[in-house]
């Protein structure tokens, strides 16, 4: 039987008010996605829509127009979110033009791709794991449901569900697919969310269909392959050793194809599509009841989370494959730790959350979140990273838009719709997951409830809570997370200790509430020394510092040298200074002379005491170029 389900509120029900996110969600509105509809525009991407893709990389026309209905999908699926938040005519005519553009596009069965109409006319579903269809369709189906939910308008909603029952045909049995499954995954999670915004059984089948597909013998990816007679798509782009054109074991673990979804116990391969792939799975074992999937998508968790996640909340380490490498390997100048994969670890972290109702997930997408993900843009909202490294040699900036610009959208996506991730509700009340200031609105016990809260979090650990609205007394549980790095949590309502216990990482509130009730939930945030396994090579004999969720880094423009020459002292005092609208955390330490004699050298250095001064990680490289870590040298 299903498990009893945990869903987010609805964007519409939730407000943010908050000093920290409101000004940032304002800044993705005004000029993220204005310039980011400039940028598709100028790269041909709404072009492409009218079936005349233009070429994008010199004389070869097709090196990328396979991605482009994903990157539009995207920007709609974002400028959708805010218009659920309110009335914005302007962006509410642009989105209506790309819809229409993409009704243009699509053909009388419902098919809908630039590349395999205009480009590769005859060749559709032929290479499936190169060629990013089923990805494409997944963001489009996305978009279709956010449009839908936001605004009411069903037009975009039609497109993808005529493309959805194109594919459940192809892909189904007797079909010209049948067996397949994509080589990016997306249109797994997509399908849930279409079967959810529109009660459709089939869509739910037809994911689980192509999750269960995956990796099962013989692999449809050599059978495709032979019966194209040809290398793939990225065959002809990439050197005959790239890592696409191998169908070894090993490099099935790519698109983690290797083994059936049940049966894989590590996080290897591309981590977008492993992240795309688990979320897909979480939410599979929630609608279905499917113990299997959670067990399998708990092992996954594990592995990723004990031996490949970076303290920044980035996973993928390995820039080679844009994906995990080793246990424990987790460079810091050469990590990868793409932007679009700090994002799908926070899909599937609240996936993970609604399915088990335990606060460690929502722990792990907070750090993504406030580190990982914001790092992957610039303060003004026009300047991206791909891969967010966790240290830089002075030549490291953000870049205005990318040939794959699939993390910018992807972003923009994430922080308008910021609303579902903040509160989760159940049959017995209400899960506070993120501590926002705003409101939240709910009905519950047959009653309408409103919950404001307030704080100024991540600077202040002082919570509050309060019920605005509720007709009578209303009996409903409130859990509260208590993140994992808050050690001495407090709770208290209306002034007094709370009689409350803690389950799975929440303080549990059972009691009937009034209108005017007051809860107080004081965490501990004092700056913190941090130090990794002793396994982390590149973390070895250094420490870095983090004050509540934030994880900070030390910049050279702030010190009084380059960061390699900066130590922390072990046991030294550190304090915070609030500057700028953002903390600061001021550290003891010294600073090395340059070597003596040299690049070796049998002298040791002269060393100085200094003080050395952090930024927010997410906040790096906002002030021109300069050396970075996160990782800093402790003093013996």
């Amino acid at each position: 039987m299903p498990a009893p389900h945990r869903t987010s509120l609805h964007l519409a029900d939730v407000s943010i008010a908050d000093e920290f996110w409101f000004p940032r969600r304002e800044t993705v509105r005004t000029r993220t996605i204005p310039h980011q509809e400039a940028r598709l525009r100028e790269g041909g991407q709404f072009e492409a829509l009218l079936l005349k893709p233009r070429s994008h990389d010199g004389d070869d026309r097709e090196r990328f127009p396979i991605f482009w209905e994903s990157d539009v999908a995207k920007w709609i699926e974002a400028a959708s979110y805010v218009l659920a938040s309110g009335e914005h005519p302007e962006l509410d005519a642009a989105v209506d033009k790309a819809i229409e553009l993409l009704a243009g596009a699509q053909q009388e069965d419902g098919y809908l791709n630039n590349y395999f109409t205009a480009v590769k006319p005859g060749k559709r579903f032929t290479d499936l794991r190169d060629a990013h269809e089923l990805y494409c369709a997944g963001h489009l189906i996305e978009a279709g449901v956010a449009h839908y939910e936001a605004t009411g308008k069903t037009t975009l909603l039609g497109i993808v569900r005529r493309y959805a029952d194109l594919i459940g045909r192809e892909f189904g049995p007797g079909g010209a697919c049948e067996g397949g499954y994509d080589g990016h995954q997306e249109i797994e999670l997509a399908l849930v969310k279409l079967h959810r915004a529109t009660g459709e059984r089939r869509y739910l089948d037809l994911a689980l269909l192509l999750t269960e597909n995956r990796g099962r013998t013989p692999f449809y990816f050599d059978a495709e392959a032979e019966r194209r007679g040809d290398t793939g798509y990225f065959g002809g782009h990439m050197s005959p050793g790239g890592v696409f054109v191998r169908s070894s074991s090993r490099d099935r673990e790519y698109n983690q194809s290797h083994a059936p979804v049940r049966e894989q116990t590590e996080a290897v391969g591309h981590a977008v599509r492993a992240m795309y792939q688990y979320s897909a799975m979480a939410d599979l074992a929630l609608e279905l009841g499917d113990q299997g999937l959670r067990e399998a998508c708990e092992r996954l968790w594990d592995d990723l989370v004990a031996t490949k996640l970076y303290i920044t909340g980035g996973i993928g380490a390995d820039p080679s494959i844009e994906g995990f490498g080793e246990p424990y390997d987790l460079p810091d100048h050469t990590g990868y730790a793409e932007t679009c994969a700090a994002i799908g670890l926070v899909f599937w972290a609240h996936r993970m959350m609604a399915l088990t109702g335990e606060a460690k997930y929502i722990d792990v997408l907070e750090r993504a979140l406030y580190n990982g993900v914001l790092s992957g843009a610039s303060a003004d909202g026009t300047k991206y990273f791909y891969g967010n490294p966790l240290a830089s040699d002075g030549t490291v900036e953000r870049s205005d838009w990318f040939d794959c610009a699939c993390c910018p959208p992807n972003l923009a996506r994430l922080l308008t719709s910021l609303e579902q991730y903040v509160y989760v509700a159940d049959a017995d009340g209400l899960y506070v997951n993120l501590y926002v200031t705003g409101t939240a609105r709910l009905a519950h016990a047959g009653q309408r409830v409103t919950v404001a809260q307030e704080s100024d979090y991540p600077w202040d650990g002082r919570i509050t809570l309060s019920i605005t609205e509720a007709e009578a007394p209303l009996p409903m549980t409130l859990r509260l997370r208590l993140p994992e790095w808050a050690d001495g949590a407090t709770v208290s309502v209306n002034g007094a200790p709370a009689d409350h216990r803690t389950e799975h990482g929440y303080a549990v509130l059972d009691r009937t509430w009034t209108r005017g009730d007051r809860v107080e939930l004081t965490l501990p945030m004092a700056p913190a020394l941090v130090r990794a396994d002793p396994r982390v090579l590149a973390a070895h004999g250094k420490v870095a510092i983090q004050r509540g969720p934030i994880v900070h880094c030390v910049e050279e423009i702030d010190n009084a040298a380059p960061v390699p020459r900066l130590l922390i002292a072990r046991g030294g005092e550190l304090r915070t200074e609030h500057v700028d609208g953002r903390d600061a955390v001021i550290a003891e330490g010294l600073v090395d002379g340059p070597a003596a004699d040299g690049l070796y050298s049998d002298k040791p250095p002269a060393a100085e005491p200094t003080a050395i001064r952090t930024v927010p990680y997410y906040a790096w490289a906002n002030r021109g170029k300069g050396t970075m870590a996160v990782w800093i040298r402790e003093t013996p």
